[in-house]
């Protein structure tokens, strides 16, 4: 069975400490998901955050622009954070891959090993899969509630 190996803490501190723009896919703008919450707790924390969710672009979630796709985003980002499962981690990474973002991120139970080659074998080697973006920042970089 395949499994993702992560970066080490270090890298995955250095990511979340030199970052400062978070694209976050499948973000809804339900308040009650797990991507709502953990993208608003992000954005507290001084992320700027860039929904991209294809159903709601155009429209506003958490105060920011939602785009419909990644290569639609006007500025650089540095972490595409995914909250899609994981069938369809390949099609991001095939997105991502088009644009200049930094760092892929898969949250915590998606991983694919179809999207970890896509990503390598176009050079991006910059990964993090099956690990919650909040709970790394919690336990990395300073505790939050």
């Amino acid at each position: 069975m395949y499994e993702f190996q992560n970066p080490s803490d270090y890298m995955i501190q250095t990511y979340l400490e030199t970052s400062k723009v978070i694209a976050v896919v499948g973000l809804s703008d339900r308040e009650e998901t797990t991507s709502n919450r953990i993208s608003k707790i992000m954005q507290e924390l001084g992320y700027q955050i860039i929904p991209v969710n294809p159903k709601l672009a155009g429209q506003k979630i958490l105060g920011e622009a939602a785009y419909a796709r990644l290569q639609d985003i006007p500025i650089s980002v540095d972490i595409v954070n995914v909250f899609r499962r994981s069938e369809f981690l390949p099609d991001v990474a095939r997105d991502f891959i088009e644009t200049d973002a930094k760092i892929f991120w898969a949250q915590l139970g998606l991983q694919s090993q179809e999207a970890e080659e896509l990503l390598r074998t176009a050079g991006r080697d910059h990964i993090v899969m099956n690990r919650c973006i909040k709970r790394e920042y919690n336990r990395l970089v300073k505790e939050i509630d």
